[in-house]
């Protein structure tokens, strides 16, 4: 495991717990599956996903640990927890690989200014949205009253991506969260309904609802939630409050 982990887990301002249990479960996949790095720079990542892998009907079946993890207790829950930090892991090696842009030839300066102030808006994006997964981590009943986060303070890996917050309602139901900054797009409907089929199909479960944070909606979002009773939309906002500084 590179050292620097930490530093970023402490950048995506998850919780000191939260870090030590990263590394610990990133720490105890590298001893059984060996350097995660190299796996993925070898095309092996893949295969030590699926060995990670556990399904409800795996479960259900009473089928034996497919992978080379030894630890006591649930299979599913202990194989899904090492299965996130590992793809929580691969995005981190993701994230600070260098994409080598540079201005040449074949690559003229006004378009690698325009890329760069794409990539500096999209940190500017990114950084609000761990911002807002940040407090409602902390408060998450002011979003909706009966929630109780279930992710173990990570955002949740599936197939088509990383789930911001994944929660029960007080019915039972699992409850995706997806955080935008700003306005949406419609691709957000395509992403939070895909991260849902996910989970469906991960947890045998047959009724998952949608919530999506943003500061607004465009208007083919607003019309297609029309038709989608288990996806909700909420508005966020932030205040600023001013104190006169009074100097003695």
């Amino acid at each position: 495991m590179r050292t620097d982990y930490r530093e970023w887990l402490v950048g995506q301002e998850y919780a000191e717990n939260t870090i030590a249990a990263q590394m610990h479960r990133v720490q105890k996949v590298e001893q059984a599956y060996g350097d995660l790095e190299q796996a993925l720079a070898q095309g092996l990542f893949d295969v030590i996903v699926q060995d990670l892998t556990y399904s409800t009907q795996d479960e259900k079946f009473n089928r034996p640990n497919p992978s080379k993890m030894s630890f006591d207790g649930n299979i599913r829950k202990n194989l899904q927890s090492y299965k996130n930090a590992a793809l929580l892991y691969r995005k981190y090696l993701l994230d600070i690989g260098d994409l080598g842009l540079q201005s040449t030839v074949d690559t003229p300066l006004k378009v690698v200014n325009v890329v760069q102030k794409e990539a500096s808006l999209e940190k500017q994006h990114l950084s609000l949205e761990r911002d807002m997964q940040a407090a409602l981590r902390k408060d998450i009943l002011r979003l909706q009253p009966d929630l109780t986060i279930i992710d173990d303070g990570v955002e949740r890996g599936v197939a088509s991506g990383f789930i911001d917050i994944l929660c029960r309602d007080g019915a039972g139901r699992l409850v995706v969260i997806e955080l935008k900054a700003g306005k949406t797009d419609a691709r957000v409907l395509g992403q939070i309904l895909g991260y849902m089929g996910d989970i469906m199909s991960e947890e045998q479960s047959p009724d998952v609802l949608g919530i999506i944070v943003a500061s607004d909606f465009d208007q083919r979002t607003l019309s297609a939630v029309r038709v989608l009773p288990n996806v909700k939309l909420c508005r966020y906002s932030i205040r600023f409050d001013f104190d006169v500084v009074v100097i003695p």
